[in-house]
């Protein structure tokens, strides 16, 4: 079972992180319109290699996004913040949800 679409009011726009190049990071092409419940608020959660970070916006989506560590998303307040980190949350045979969720910084 996928979080039903009606729980996901926002709209976001993911450049999802395709590594560093000579002039910086490199990002793919632009992915709109992608449906997210977002939460602004102030977390304390661990990055991709363990140390304690501050996030400032949390996003639930649709399972299978495609937002790797150091992907660039444009809220919907218009805010360009950095992923954090990404979850796939899956329960086989429980009846919940299958989800996405990005921590931003």
């Amino acid at each position: 079972m996928r979080v039903p679409t009606w729980l996901l009011p926002h709209r976001i726009t993911i450049e999802p992180y395709l590594g560093d190049g000579s002039f910086g990071k490199i990002y793919g092409p632009p992915v709109t319109n992608v449906r997210a419940l977002v939460a602004e608020t102030v977390r304390t959660v661990r990055d991709r290699t363990g140390r304690e970070v501050t996030s400032t916006a949390q996003i639930i989506a649709a399972p299978g996004l495609d937002c790797p560590a150091e992907s660039r998303i444009t809220l919907p307040s218009g805010r360009i913040t950095t992923a954090i980190n990404a979850a796939s949350h899956t329960a086989p045979g429980l009846p919940v949800p299958q989800s996405s969720e990005v921590s931003c910084e």
